[in-house]
């Protein structure tokens, strides 16, 4: 069991942000402390809602509280998702720093919530106050296809563009989702260290859920915390997060039924394809 803080939205119907990393991962056995970034009634996609961003100063003051009065010591890793406002990137940077300082070789995961398809849909001081101040200081970065190519300023058509975008970041590691797929009708997921560029490979599925990005950093990070390698995170990481997708659209549902097939993220019988892209020795 590690003990994980994660920041991120927090939405009273359905499963994105916090409302899934923080199941996830007590599910998966370990201690989670969660604030929220930002509260709402349910994911943007489901139409209009009233939202209220934890204030700056405010989330400043309760990580304080954390460092002042909690074991930070104890903390295996920080994990960050979706802000509600671009001056909440400083302090939490601040909060991560003190952890590092604190806790013996703690995982920073940043998962990069900033857009989708070709679009940006957070504000863009949002997006840069993320790419300026939370990324240059991760060791694990979870993008999208599009964040990335965001992040970079580049555009990505292939396994090789992705590889080279995510390299010229300088995190030790990125897992990168909706990754270009080497077979057709499939979604891929990419792995990119300094040595090894791996990609994993599922069938599409009509109607992907929201959450499934979230889901797939505290995935990747649970599976780091347990010392696997690169394939194994890969393939259990995309297997979950498929399977979870499948059920979903079978179901015919507009979020992941995660409490009902809370099974899956411990293993799934889904098949997934491992393919070494580079290696450099």
């Amino acid at each position: 069991m590690a003990t994980i803080v994660t920041l991120a939205s927090h939405v009273a119907r359905g499963h994105v942000g916090n409302s899934v990393t923080v199941f996830a991962l007590q599910r998966l056995g370990h201690e989670v402390w969660h604030l929220p970034t930002v509260m709402l009634p349910y994911h943007p996609g489901h139409g209009p809602g009233h939202r209220i961003v934890t204030p700056a100063d405010q989330i400043e003051h309760l990580l304080a509280d954390l460092a002042d009065n909690a074991p930070l010591d104890q903390v295996s890793a920080v994990l960050t998702g979706y802000l509600g406002s671009a001056d909440q990137a400083a302090p939490i940077a601040g909060f991560i720093e003190k952890v590092k300082a604190r806790a013996p070789n703690p995982l920073y995961v940043c998962d990069p919530v900033l857009g989708d398809g070709d679009a940006l849909y957070v504000d863009e001081g949002i997006a840069r106050a993320i790419r300026d101040h939370l990324v240059p200081i991760a060791d694990v970065i979870t993008p999208n296809l599009f964040e990335l190519g965001w992040l970079t300023g580049k555009t990505l058509t292939d396994g090789s563009d992705t590889r080279d975008a995510a390299r010229g970041l300088s995190v030790k590691n990125a897992f990168v989702t909706s990754a270009p797929a080497l077979m057709r009708n499939h979604t891929g997921m990419m792995a990119v260290t300094d040595t090894l560029a791996m990609m994993a490979e599922a069938p599409t599925t009509a109607h992907p859920p929201h959450g499934l990005g979230d889901l797939s950093a505290a995935l990747v990070l649970s599976h780091m915390l347990k010392g696997e390698d690169v394939t194994t995170i890969l393939r259990r990481t995309l297997a979950s997060v498929h399977d979870l997708a499948i059920q979903t659209d079978r179901r015919r549902l507009k979020e992941i039924p995660l409490a009902a097939e809370q099974h899956r993220l411990l293993q799934s019988a889904i098949a997934v394809q491992i393919r070494t892209l580079a290696e450099i020795k």
